[in-house]
């Protein structure tokens, strides 16, 4: 265990007694612009006496967290200055925003960016008045902040996203102050295990601070209270170094703090020279170290409120004190409050801070508000991206062959990784299923990530390897969060039905996204791609748990400007996609494909023409030509599409006279009006391709009431049936999966004779045909197995 003791006297420490006293200073000049923000409407120097006037109506925000993260920052521009380092600030405690905002107002990065906030009382003021107030700013460290990567109410994504940050990144170190409720969240439990894929020669270095400060809303927190030999044995257990840092008295902190912290770059200078002495492929996982700082929560703030305790207790955890308008005597502690903090000595007559003060903080881009690293956008290279088209699988003519999709995909990323190794600017991320996903190409130019213990029988690990696994979606997901808004790029694969782990992680990188676009120094980032693969019609040997495709469902709920559903048929239409989700910007790209042998429909100069336009009929598989369709069957997904051609193959037999155009839908998102997204079609072009007043028979892999919202302003919306997923699967056949779903080939011509009105009577021999088919069907697998030979050897005869 490595720590100072508490009880140091203060001139024991590194800090000369001027040194001590100006970073205190700096603290408290951050602390009473946290209070400021907090409280106050006008006033800010408080050169008249505090009046309910000066005061919001509504007060909003959290105090509780923020001396100890305003502690934090000081500490390290401390050894930034001292160190030259390069360094970026994570706040992990939910609502850390008052801080963050009041130490980029002290360093001038935040009014470089605002000049409108300017340094002196005007400016000052304004930065009061817009904190938690309508046409303000959020209370969280939002990409409105200058420095942020990471939203503070993203409870549990911290960690991950740092280490995600310094993937490398060899010079870089993120900060990552880890708030004591967010430690309770799985997320965060998990992302302490990323310390096994750093490595020292490559990347860069993640310094956690565990902030001990006792308290949640209105409970306690676990690691707050637990004994200190626990504690310290949890963290050894998780392979880290802790230090130790506890006390209340601020002068002493301090002293404990500034020891701690060198000793902590010290660990990380040595760890790093040792490494790259050595050589990233012969690096050993060291014990990194970690800081836990244990301070009360609230602290520096009114020790009781109302005969009641505040600092140090749950009760300063948002605003330790409202009621300003009836309870009076609120208004002379709050004034109490923020005079503790001696205002006339930290900013002179003009509301600047004191220059000796300001002289504390980095210059430049060392600044924490100002690295550039957390702009990603700015240091942003573009991808060497090898031509899709070369990896084509060879298609003579539709359904003829059979390919693997997510397999052909792999191929082309195996290259993009080749091409991008030498500017280490690309990862594939997932849990546990590379491989089974059929990406196992990768493993031809690069291994997986790897520094913990490893034995004789396993494959393809390495310190040095770029693609990175492990049993948790939410430290994938997290880690390539923080790659892309460094500024790299990645691709994540996952199981269908799993991927909703991170919905919450999903909803708020897409919040960041959205917001970040509406912010002029915000540069655009590479995007998030996700590949969903082993879907949903394809789970029948893992049965009815491994099935859900209603992640995509979460997905069109975000704003269409952020958000991109592709649902490629086939290999050729995901190598089209496949690049234009990592040429893209700005966006949440979510790609559905099987990685199962399936037949292929379209050679590479169709799927690119398809891709391109989104959607589109099939006119190989259409015999509608000079003259109206009866019906039109539609379909997005790869199952989807083969049980649609199926059903035409079906009907061109049964009924040999009826007019039928085939759709099919690679980007959902085009079935959206143009007024709603713009990868929507226009309400003209739509109606010509579904017509009017025709029924509409569409196959969709998902959850079938998605495409009904997606097309309910449509003209002939009223005719669309939309068969899909309806919760019904277990352990079966894949076609049987289907057939539980209606969605097979059997049901959809039922589904045909019932919506042609023309078809009449002459139809009741194929709907009793249909039926004998399925109870045959259900009567074979049983007995088989498998599926009926004339199901698994079917093939386009068009």
């Amino acid at each position: 265990m490595k720590e100072v003791t508490t009880g140091t006297a203060s001139a024991d420490g590194p800090l000369s007694a001027e040194e001590l006293h100006r970073l205190d200073s700096y603290w408290r000049a951050a602390n009473y612009l946290s209070v400021g923000q907090i409280y106050l409407l006008d006033n800010p120097l408080l050169r008249e006496p505090l009046t309910a006037a000066h005061i919001k109506p509504r007060l909003l925000g959290h105090w509780g967290t923020t001396p100890g993260l305003n502690f934090i920052y000081a500490h390290l521009n401390r050894v930034i200055k001292a160190r030259d380092l390069d360094m970026i600030y994570i706040a992990g405690p939910g609502h850390g925003g008052p801080a963050l905002v009041a130490n980029t107002y002290l360093e001038g990065s935040y009014g470089e960016i605002y000049p409108d906030i300017s340094a002196d009382a005007e400016g000052m003021k304004k930065l009061f008045r817009q904190f938690s107030f309508p046409g303000g700013i959020s209370s969280h460290c939002a990409p409105e902040v200058p420095g942020s990567i990471h939203e503070g109410g993203e409870l549990g994504y911290s960690l991950a996203h740092a280490f995600g940050a310094v993937f490398d990144n060899p010079d870089l170190i993120a900060c990552c102050v880890v708030g004591d409720g967010e430690a309770e969240t799985g997320p965060l439990a998990t992302a302490w295990h990323s310390n096994k894929f750093l490595n020292p020669a490559s990347d860069g270095a993640v310094l956690p601070i565990l902030h001990l400060n006792g308290y949640k809303i209105a409970n306690p927190t676990l690691l707050a209270r637990i004994g200190r030999d626990e504690l310290e044995q949890l963290f050894n257990g998780y392979g880290y170094q802790p230090y130790f840092v506890e006390g209340t008295d601020p002068h002493i902190m301090h002293q404990l703090m500034a020891a701690t912290v060198d000793a902590a770059t010290d660990a990380i200078a040595a760890i790093q020279r040792e490494a790259r002495a050595a050589g990233a492929g012969a690096v050993q996982r060291p014990r990194w170290p970690v800081i836990i700082l244990r301070s009360p929560k609230g602290w520096t703030g009114p020790k009781t409120v109302d005969g009641l305790a505040s600092e140090d207790s749950w009760r300063s955890h948002q605003v330790p004190f409202a009621d300003m308008s009836e309870q009076t005597d609120h208004i002379g502690l709050l004034e109490r409050w923020l005079r503790s903090y001696r205002p006339e000595e930290l900013f002179d007559a003009g509301g600047a801070l004191a220059p000796e003060l300001a002289a504390l903080a980095p210059a430049g881009n060392r600044r924490m508000g100002a690295n550039p690293h957390a702009n990603g956008g700015l240091l942003l290279r573009e991808l060497r991206l090898p031509d899709y088209r070369t990896y084509a699988v060879a298609v003579t003519q539709p359904g003829a062959v059979l390919g693997e999709a997510t397999r052909v995909m792999g191929n082309y990323l195996r290259d993009v990784m080749e091409r991008n190794l030498a500017a280490a600017n690309f990862r594939v991320m997932g849990p546990d299923e590379t491989a089974s996903n059929r990406l196992d190409a990768l493993y031809e130019v690069t291994d997986k990530t790897w520094l913990a213990d490893t034995l004789d029988a396993d494959e393809h690990l390495a310190p040095t390897g770029r693609v990175m696994e492990m049993l948790s979606e939410h430290t994938c997901q997290g880690w390539l969060e923080g790659y892309l808004l460094t500024g790299r790029h990645g691709f994540f694969s996952c199981y269908e039905a799993f991927i909703h782990i991170v919905d919450s992680m999903f909803n708020q990188h897409a919040k960041w996204l959205k917001v970040s676009q509406e912010i002029p120094w915000r540069r655009p980032l590479a995007s998030l791609n996700y590949l969903l693969t082993s879907h949903v019609w394809r789970q029948q040997h893992n049965g009815f748990s491994h099935q859900d495709p209603g992640f995509i469902d979460h997905v069109v709920n975000k704003k269409a400007d952020i958000v991109r559903v592709y649902l490629p048929p086939d290999a050729n239409t995901l190598l089209c996609v496949t690049d234009t989700c990592l040429r893209s910007r700005d966006f949440i790209n979510v790609v559905v494909a099987g990685k199962q042998p399936q037949l292929q429909w379209l050679d590479m100069d169709a799927a690119v023409k398809h891709c391109s336009a989104g959607i589109g009929i099939w006119e190989w598989a259409s015999n509608d030509q000079g003259g109206e369709p009866d019906v039109v069957l539609a379909a997005a997904g790869d199952v989807p599409t083969l049980e649609v051609l199926a059903a035409v193959g079906l009907l061109r037999r049964q009924v040999p006279d009826l007019k039928i155009r085939v759709i099919n839908v690679v980007d959902l998102m085009t079935l959206q009006p143009r007024e709603e997204h713009p990868h929507g079609l226009s309400d003209r072009d739509f109606d010509t391709l579904f017509t009017t007043d025709k029924p509409i028979i569409f196959a969709y892999h998902g959850y079938p009431w998605l495409i009904h919202r997606l097309t309910y302003r449509r003209t002939n919306h009223h005719n669309l049936h939309v068969r899909g997923y309806k919760e019904e699967g277990s352990t079966t056949t894949p076609f049987d999966m289907a057939v539980r779903n209606d969605l097979d080939r059997f049901h959809l011509v039922a589904d045909v004779i019932d919506r042609v009105p023309a078809l009449g009577y002459q139809a009741a021999y194929t709907r009793q045909w249909i039926r004998d088919k399925l109870i045959e069907h259900g009567h074979y697998i049983r007995a088989h197995g498998e599926d009926m030979p004339e199901i698994l050897n079917w093939r386009w005869e068009g």
